[in-house]
C-alpha cells in the first residue's frame, strides 16, 4: 500500500524543468515547403494577370516560375524512379503538366504543378515534426545519472550505466534508468509513462522509471534494466516503427499508382505513333495525343478525393478539431472499434474536491473546514494541494497564513494556522486516527438512531432513557474513545495499512496523500487534524469530463461495439470511469508496450482501431492504432505530434462528430470518382473513336474537375458537423 504526498514536488533551487526543451522544425525550413510557396504565389499572380487582360508575357513569365519552382524537384525524383524502372505519378503530372502547356493549357498545367508541390511539403512537414517529437522524448531521460560505488559518488553519462548499479537520485532529478527503489522514501511524477495524474509516492521495492521527475526525498535505485532497454527508449522504438509501418489502403495506392502511371504513358505514345504510322499527319497526329494526355490526366481524379477530405477538414477545425492531412481524415471514418485512454481523455486529468466532511464534535462546518484545510496546504505544490486551495478559493473563504509548514514525503504537510497545529494527509499514526474518526461517526450514527426512535414512539422508553444517558454522559469506554482524541495513541508506521472503514475510501492502493484501502473507491480523501484531533476528512476526485458517458455511447453507436478503455492506471479507478460511462471491456495497469499490444490484438482480429489518447505513454498506441486522436489541450507534444488528429477543445463529443464526418466524406470521395471517372472515360472513348475538339476536351475535362470539387465543397456547411 502507498500513500499520495501533499508536498512541493521540486525546490526552486534544486528543480529541473519538467518539460524538456521543446524541438521544432519550422515550416519554411523545410525546402519542400519554401519551393511550394514560390510556386503558389506565381501561379496566384499569374492568374491575377490573366483574369485581368494583362500582357500575355506577363502571366506567361509568372506561370513558367511555377513550373520551375514546384516541378523541378519531383521531375528529379521521378526520373530517379524511372532510372530504377520505376514509374511514379509525381512524374506522370509533371509529363501531363509539360504536355498541357505545350498545346496552350499553361493555366492547367501550372494548377497540376502547385497542388503537387504543396502536397509534397505537407508530407514532408508531417515527416519532419514527429522526428521532432521522437528526439524530444528522448530529452526526458538525463544525459547523467549519480553512481554511488565504494569510494563514494560519481556522475557519469546515463548510456553507461548497466545492470546492478546503484544511483543517488536527490530532490528534483530526473531518474536516470529503470529500476527499483532500495532506500529512501520520496514521490515521482511518472505521468509521461503511466498516464498516471498525480505523482507517486516510492519506496524501497517501487519500481521506478528512467526520465520521471523525482521529488522531495532522496532515493537510492538499483538499475535493472540497461538504458538502451528502458520504458522510455521503447516508447521511442515502437513510435518509429508503428511511423514506418504502411497501411494496406497505402500499399494498394503504390500498385494502382504503378499500373496507371504506365499504362497512360504507354497509351499517349500509342494514340501518337499509330496515327502517324498510318500516314496522318503529324501535327494531327500530335494534337490527338496531348488532347489525349489533357483528359486522361486524373485532375478530376484528384479533386475528387481532395475537396470532401479538405472541406472535412476545414469543418472539423471550425469545431475545435485539427486533423493532420486528407489520408487521416479518410481513415477516422473506417474504424470500426474506439479504444480510450482514461486520464485526460474520459476524465480531466486534474484533481477537485467533491466532498467536504467535518467529523461531529469538531466544531466545524464544512466551509471552515476546507478553510482550514487549505490554509495548510497553500505553501505546497502538490497537485492535491492546489486542488484544495481552489476549491477554498472557488467558495470564496478567506485562507489564514500557515507557519512552520512542513511537507513529509509519504504523508502529507503540517503547519501552524492562527496558533492550531494543522496536519493534512497520511500521518504516521494515521491508524489510530482512523479508528478514532470511526469511533466518532458510530457514536454519531447512535445519536441519529436514537432520533428516529424518538420519532416513532409519543415518549421515550427505558431503552431510549439508558440510550440518551449513554450520550449524554459518556461511559468509560466513551471516556477512553474521547480520550484517544484527545491524546494521540503511538504511532503504527507508515507501512502498517489502516482499518477499512466505510467513510474513508481511496480508488486504489498507488493512490496517496491521504487514507487508502483496498478496494474501490469513489476518490481519494484526505484526513485534517487539528491539535493532534481529527475534525474532518476532504475527498478529491479525478473528475469525469461532462460528455464522457454521451461520447462514449455516440462512438458504440457509430462503430457497432462498446469501446475499450486502456490504461496506465490502476483497475479500481479504471472500473469507476467505465461504470460511469457504460465501458464494459476494461484494461488496467498498461505500460506503453501494452497498450500497443492490446491495439495490435484488437486489429489482428480484423478490427480497425481508433486510439484515442493524450499522454506521451498513449503515443505508441496512438501510432500503432489504424487511426489516431489525441487530446490537444493538455496533450504531450509526442502524442500531438505521433496523432492523426487533435481534438483542440477537449470536448469528447467532437470524437464521434469527426468520426462521423469522416464517413460522410469518404461517400462524397466514392461518389465523385464515379462523376471523375465517368467523364474521362467518356472523353477518352470519344478521342480514340471519334474526332475530339481539343476545345471541348477541355472543357470537358475541366467542367468534371469543377463538378467534382463543388460536389465536394458541400461539407462546408454547418449541418455537415451536425450530421
Amino acid at each position: 500500500m502507498v500513500g499520495r504526498v501533499s508536498t512541493t514536488l521540486v525546490s526552486p533551487s534544486t528543480a529541473a524543468d519538467p518539460t524538456p526543451p521543446r524541438r521544432r522544425t519550422r515550416l519554411l525550413a523545410l525546402p519542400e515547403a519554401r519551393w511550394a510557396l514560390v510556386a503558389t504565389v506565381s501561379f496566384l499572380a499569374g492568374l491575377g494577370f490573366d483574369v485581368g487582360g494583362a500582357p500575355s508575357w506577363t502571366y506567361g513569365i509568372l506561370y513558367a516560375v511555377a513550373y520551375l519552382a514546384g516541378g523541378w524537384e519531383p521531375a528529379r525524383e521521378g526520373l530517379r524512379a524511372l532510372r530504377e524502372k520505376t514509374l511514379d505519378v509525381d512524374l506522370l503530372m509533371i509529363v501531363a503538366a509539360l504536355g498541357a502547356a505545350a498545346i496552350g493549357q499553361v493555366l492547367d498545367g501550372a494548377l497540376l504543378i502547385v497542388i503537387f508541390a504543396t502536397s509534397g511539403a505537407l508530407e514532408a512537414l508531417a515527416t519532419a515534426r514527429t522526428a521532432d517529437s521522437v528526439r524530444g522524448l528522448l530529452d526526458l531521460a538525463p544525459d547523467t545519472a549519480t553512481r554511488l560505488t565504494d569510494h563514494g559518488e560519481e556522475t557519469v553519462p546515463a548510456t553507461e550505466l548497466g545492470v546492478g548499479d546503484l544511483l543517488l537520485v536527490r530532490p528534483g532529478e530526473r531518474i536516470g534508468a529503470d529500476g527499483r527503489v532500495v532506500d529512501g522514501v520520496s514521490e515521482a511524477d511518472q505521468a509521461t509513462i503511466t498516464g498516471e495524474p498525480l505523482p507517486v509516492v516510492k519506496r524501497p521495492g517501487d519500481d521506478v522509471f528512467a526520465g520521471t521527475l523525482n521529488g522531495t526525498g532522496a532515493l537510492r535505485v538499483r538499475v535493472e534494466r540497461d538504458p538502451a532497454d528502458s520504458v522510455i527508449a521503447r516508447i521511442v522504438t515502437l513510435v518509429e516503427e508503428a511511423s514506418r509501418t504502411k497501411a494496406p489502403t497505402q500499399l494498394f495506392i503504390e500498385k494502382i499508382e504503378q499500373r496507371y502511371a504506365v499504362g497512360m504513358v504507354a497509351a499517349t505514345l500509342a494514340v501518337f505513333a499509330v496515327p502517324l504510322a498510318f500516314g496522318a499527319n503529324l501535327t494531327d497526329a500530335l494534337l490527338r495525343a496531348m488532347t489525349f494526355m489533357i483528359v486522361a490526366s486524373p485532375c478530376a481524379v484528384v479533386l475528387a478525393t481532395m475537396p470532401p477530405l479538405l472541406s472535412a477538414i476545414a469543418t472539423a477545425g471550425r469545431h475545435g478539431v485539427l486533423v493532420k492531412s486528407a489520408v487521416a481524415m479518410e481513415r477516422l471514418g473506417e474504424i470500426d472499434t474506439a479504444a480510450l485512454d482514461k486520464t485526460g481523455t474520459l476524465t480531466e486529468g486534474t484533481p477537485e474536491v467533491t466532498d467536504v466532511s467535518p467529523l461531529p464534535g469538531s466544531g466545524l462546518d464544512a466551509d471552515a473546514l476546507l478553510a482550514l484545510a487549505a490554509a495548510a496546504e497553500h505553501p505546497s505544490e502538490h497537485p492535491l494541494a492546489r486542488a484544495v486551495v481552489a476549491a477554498a478559493r472557488a467558495r470564496g473563504l478567506r485562507i489564514a497564513t500557515a507557519k512552520r509548514f512542513v511537507a513529509t514525503p509519504g504523508r502529507g504537510v503540517s503547519a501552524v494556522v492562527e496558533g492550531c497545529a494543522v496536519e493534512v494527509g497520511r500521518m504516521g499514526d494515521s491508524a489510530d486516527r482512523m479508528r478514532q474518526v470511526d469511533d466518532v461517526r458510530d457514536l454519531d450514527d447512535r445519536m441519529h438512531e436514537v432520533d428516529g426512535m424518538q420519532n416513532e414512539v409519543d415518549r421515550p422508553s427505558a431503552a431510549h432513557d439508558g440510550m440518551q444517558n449513554e450520550v449524554d454522559r459518556p461511559s468509560a469506554a466513551d471516556d477512553g474513545m474521547q480520550d484517544a482524541v484527545d491524546r494521540p495513541s503511538p504511532a503504527t508506521g507508515m507501512r502498517n495499512p489502516p482499518r477499512p472503514s466505510p467513510h474513508l475510501r481511496s480508488p486504489s492502493p498507488s493512490h496517496a496523500h491521504a487514507h487508502s484501502h483496498p478496494g474501490p473507491s469513489a476518490g481519494t480523501t484526505v484526513l485534517v487534524t487539528r491539535d493532534s484531533t481529527p475534525v474532518g476528512t476532504l475527498t478529491l476526485t479525478d473528475r469525469l469530463r461532462p460528455a464522457a458517458r454521451a461520447a462514449t455511447a455516440a462512438l458504440a453507436g457509430l462503430t457497432g461495439a462498446t469501446p475499450v478503455l486502456l490504461t496506465g492506471d490502476n483497475a479500481y479507478a479504471a472500473a469507476r470511469v467505465a461504470e460511469a460511462t457504460g465501458i464494459t471491456d476494461v484494461r488496467a495497469d498498461l505500460l506503453p508496450e501494452d497498450k500497443v499490444n492490446a491495439v495490435r490484438d484488437l486489429q489482428l482480429g480484423g478490427r480497425k482501431v481508433l486510439f484515442v489518447g493524450d499522454g506521451v505513454n498513449d503515443a505508441p498506441a496512438l501510432a500503432a492504432a489504424h487511426s489516431g486522436l489525441a487530446m490537444g489541450r493538455a496533450g504531450s507534444d509526442l502524442a500531438l505530434e505521433t496523432a492523426d488528429a487533435v481534438v483542440v477543445r477537449d470536448d469528447l463529443t467532437a470524437v464521434p462528430a469527426v468520426v462521423r464526418l469522416s464517413r460522410t466524406a469518404r461517400r462524397l470521395v466514392l461518389q465523385n470518382l464515379v462523376i471523375a471517372g465517368a467523364f474521362i472515360t467518356g472523353l477518352v472513348l470519344w478521342d480514340l473513336f471519334g474526332h475530339l475538339p481539343l476545345p471541348l476536351g477541355v472543357a470537358g475535362h475541366e467542367g468534371s474537375t469543377v463538378l467534382v470539387g463543388l460536389n465536394g465543397l458541400r461539407l462546408l456547411r454547418e449541418r455537415a458537423w451536425q450530421g
